[in-house]
């Protein structure tokens, strides 16, 4: 009794522990988890995705993948996220920060994240800090990874293991797509659909800038005069360098700030081919094949020319 009593007082503590913990972490502003919770399945039915109604700027990335695989196989799938590594980001809090990297690889059904007992150490050694998982329980063959530092992340290597269609009777010897996206940098907008402080603001009102002021925690209030003298407050973020100041004239959606966005998502696509050993050992057979009756025909020549020269010497 005294021991259930014990044990329920503790559970109650550590579940109040973790509350408080999470409550102090800084809340994170980007990530794969938006799209998780959003999407069901992030490749919309026009192949846009769900990490570019984010991302808005357009970066190119690149792919290494090997054109075709054996069932049953570990192979590495490189996505490199390339960055001017001397670029900054401005972070939520209005500080400048460096930039930070994710990846999403959408696989051909079956094939799914190898698992650490079969990843060679010098993977795990390239891979350590990155966390890569499915997108959720029932999409195993998308995964998602991010968001992790640029700086010594600019590849993310994804270690593959095939599926073998001997044991499932829904996956066959066939060319398969593999989708790939790569983002660098913090979005420009929120899943709610709000700004984030990654972009330019424009002027709500046309008028004349009576009045520029600093919050405490850096924000600036930018008060506009309208031409019919109503007095309009606008709040910029913090970090934003204006491009404005008092006294200007402003048009409505007249830019108020530099583009403060260094970052950018790319997606890119690829083919693999899942091959059958029965097909290898018979091309090989047929080349074999080939080989030996070509030997044999420049023997069975050297020969004939052989009989056609003592012919002659007759």
């Amino acid at each position: 009794m005294v021991f259930n009593k014990f044990l329920k007082t503790f559970l109650a503590l550590l579940l109040f522990g973790i509350d408080l913990f999470s409550f102090l972490l800084t809340p994170s502003t980007a990530y794969p988890v938006f799209a998780q919770q959003s999407y069901s399945n992030p490749r919309a039915a026009n192949g846009k995705l769900a990490c570019a109604n984010c991302h808005l700027n357009q970066k190119t990335i690149e792919i290494e993948s090997p054109q075709a695989v054996l069932p049953n196989s570990i192979f590495e799938i490189i996505l490199k996220v390339p960055y001017d590594l001397t670029k900054k980001q401005i972070g939520a809090n209005g500080k400048t920060a460096d930039l930070n990297v994710g990846g999403i690889v959408i696989l051909p059904k079956g094939f799914k994240l190898a698992p650490k007992s079969q990843i060679s150490n010098e993977i795990k050694i390239k891979n350590k800090g990155v966390f890569i998982s499915p997108y959720s329980t029932d999409l195993d063959n998308i995964l998602v990874v991010g968001p992790i530092s640029g700086k010594s992340h600019q590849e993310l290597i994804f270690p593959i293991v095939s599926p073998n269609p001997e044991d499932r009777s829904d996956i066959k010897y066939l060319t398969y797509p593999i989708y790939v996206g790569g983002n660098r940098g913090r979005g420009q907008v929120y899943p709610t659909g709000e700004k984030s402080n990654l972009n330019i603001f424009g002027a709500t009102h046309a008028g004349q800038v009576s009045e520029i002021t600093t919050s405490n925690n850096g924000d600036r209030n930018i008060n506009i005069t309208t031409l019919n003298g109503q007095k309009i407050s606008q709040l910029i973020p913090a970090g934003l360098n204006l491009i404005v100041k008092a006294g200007d004239f402003v048009k409505v959606e007249q830019a108020l700030n530099l583009d403060p966005n260094v970052g950018g998502f790319g997606q890119e696509e690829t083919e693999i081919v899942l091959q059958s050993p029965s097909r290898i050992m018979g091309y090989l057979g047929f080349c074999t094949l080939v080989l030996l009756t070509q030997i044999l025909l420049i023997l069975k020549k050297k020969q004939f020319e052989k009989v056609q020269a003592a012919e002659l010497n007759f």
